[in-house]
């Protein structure tokens, strides 16, 4: 391991946490160590199983290398939408608290006279990259911001030293372009100055480009690094070098029903689901059988465009772990890999190829044709029966509270983690993310104080013990984890959760299931175990208290708010 010449220059520090219940549990504290470097990478609107080391037919042998050298968290669990899970894995503070629980473009109007319902990053929280800087790490961050677009939000304001940002939901991949008719322009800027994209560029390459970049401008200085990269795959559009894609060329032409069993066979052969895990097919799902010839070969093609993103962006992480390799950082470099929320479902793109967005495309000259599906000038989504292959086994997919959307990848290797080539089923939670990263640094977390003022306190558990094998569990079963999005709600104790889908279609009422052993959400416990039921609604009904959690306004759908006067 290669030692920095400040790596000895923190003190013992000691890393406690608060719980989303109020609980506080002291961790023990880390011993004087090599600081590392740390590389978190976030895929966007990615899928449980859309990674091999997790069942898929995708090749990501990069990711597969991380796994095999490290430890594949297979119960994670994140927000079912990019910028409160963003905020949330940046901060340690659940969403309701640090400004973001809902992204901006969705947020009710009567929501936004709350502080704390503003959809951007507010002032009392303190990122990551703030506190290791503080420490003397350099900090960078490469792809989609989405917690602000002033100077005092954007990335360059919270403690990143260098950055490119793509402020909005999603953009182009192959251009600066808005991707959505709500966005004037595609909003990007470089060390929180307007930036200009190369004519050459693609999203995942021009991202580990500038990582490289930032990280050889301070390579010889002997100072550890923070390296933020929110990648722009998979959300749409979803767009690939025809190399990429064309490497799956057949391979989803059996439709959804038969790639959810490979995938969930694979899953269960793979040790990432349970043997005889059941799964359900998402409600709304179309028949494969039911579509013409033209309409399968157009939804195949959507899939194999994905994989290819997926593909395209596990070579371009490759070329970043070769290039640690060659400059003698690889081995001190902690790697931290998963995704902001489950598979993209929303149909913008009909089984025929064509789009409600079909007069807005002719304008700015976007299309969905299948011979160059994913390229340049292309618009491409997966629809939500496509997503039910990504998330598979799992039940829906991006923005519900049901396994789908919640439960994505998570693979950590390198310095601090001993647990190697090792898949655990413990429950993890994105707000767990930060105080670990803060622990693996050797950075003490700042227990609601920082520079004199009174601040969110981070209520994510560090398991930086865990990863050591010191310890044989994240969470006290007792512990209860709320979540809500968008009136979209779960809670999550021990092996237990109830949730409770707003946008589902006919049903609005509250399930109680053991995720642990039935991750497809088949076995509905509520009338079987009332008991554990009324007790883990009352513990929701507290968080909603706790954290200030607003009702959602009479008639709200997600996505309907962020089209509004956009969509006839």
């Amino acid at each position: 391991m290669l030692l920095k010449s400040s790596s000895i220059a923190m003190a013992v520090l000691i890393a406690s946490v608060g719980m989303t219940s109020g609980v506080r549990v002291e961790q023990p504290e880390p011993s004087l160590q090599a600081r590392p470097n740390i590389v978190l990478i976030l895929a966007d609107d990615l899928g449980f199983t859309d990674i091999s080391p997790f069942g898929s037919e995708i090749s990501t042998p990069n990711i597969a290398a991380l796994a095999e050298t490290g430890i594949s968290f297979t119960n994670y669990h994140t927000a079912g939408s990019c910028a409160p899970a963003r905020g949330m894995l940046l901060t340690g503070v659940d969403s309701h608290r640090n400004g973001v629980p809902n992204i901006p473009e969705a947020l009710p109007a009567d929501q936004l006279t709350y502080e704390n319902y503003q959809g951007v990053l507010s002032d009392n929280v303190v990122t990551l990259a703030t506190l290791l800087a503080e420490e003397g790490y350099h900090t960078y961050m490469t792809g989609k911001w989405h917690l602000g677009h002033t100077p005092q939000l954007l990335p360059s304001a919270r403690g990143f030293e260098r950055t490119v940002a793509m402020a909005d939901t999603g953009a182009d991949n192959w251009e600066q372009r808005p991707y959505l008719p709500i966005y004037d322009k595609a909003n990007w800027y470089a060390d929180g100055a307007e930036l200009t994209l190369p004519d050459d560029f693609y999203s995942s390459e021009y991202f580990i480009d500038k990582t490289i970049e930032f990280i050889g401008e301070n390579e010889t200085d002997g100072e550890p690094f923070f390296a933020y990269i929110p990648f722009q795959a998979v959300h749409m559009p979803v767009q690939a070098p025809r190399e990429f894609s064309d490497k799956y060329t057949g391979v989803y032409d059996e439709g959804w029903t038969v790639m959810r069993e490979r995938r969930r066979l694979a899953a269960e052969a793979a040790g990432v689901i349970p043997a005889g895990a059941e799964a359900v097919v998402t409600p709304g799902t179309r028949e494969w059988e039911s579509l013409t010839e033209e309409q399968r070969r157009h939804h195949a093609r959507r899939m194999e465009v994905y994989a290819g993103m997926v593909d395209a962006m596990d070579m371009h992480i490759g070329r970043l772990m070769d290039y640690l390799k060659e400059i003698g950082e690889f081995d001190n470099t902690v790697f931290i890999f998963t995704s902001d929320n489950g598979a993209e479902g929303s149909n913008l793109i009909g089984v025929d190829g064509a789009s409600r967005l079909g007069g807005w495309f002719d304008a700015v000259g976007y299309n969905a044709d299948y011979e160059t599906l994913g390229e340049r000038g292309s618009f491409n989504a997966i629809g939500s029966s496509n997503a039910t292959i990504a998330a598979s086994p799992l039940a829906y997919y991006k923005f519900y509270a049901s396994e789908g959307g919640l439960r994505v990848p998570l693979v950590i290797s390198g310095p601090g983690v001993d647990r190697v080539d090792e898949k655990s089923d413990e429950f993890v939670f994105v707000t767990d993310l930060a105080p670990t990263i803060l622990s693996l640094a050797g950075v003490r977390n700042h227990e609601g104080n920082w520079r004199g003022n009174t601040i969110e306190e981070i209520v994510g558990t560090d398991f930086s013990s865990f990863l050591t094998g010191n310890a044989e569990s994240i969470h006290a079963e007792s512990t209860p984890i709320g979540y809500e999005l968008g009136g979209n709600r779960a809670l999550f104790k021990g092996d237990y959760k109830i949730v409770f889908n707003r946008s589902a279609v006919n049903d609005q009422t509250w399930h109680l299931f053991n995720v642990k052993i039935d991750p497809g959400e088949t076995s509905d416990l509520a009338t079987e175990d009332p008991e554990r039921f009324a007790e883990m609604l009352a513990d929701y009904e507290a968080y909603v208290e706790a954290n200030n959690v607003l009702p959602m306004p009479e008639g709200y759908i997600q996505g309907r708010e962020v089209f509004r006067g956009v969509l006839n």
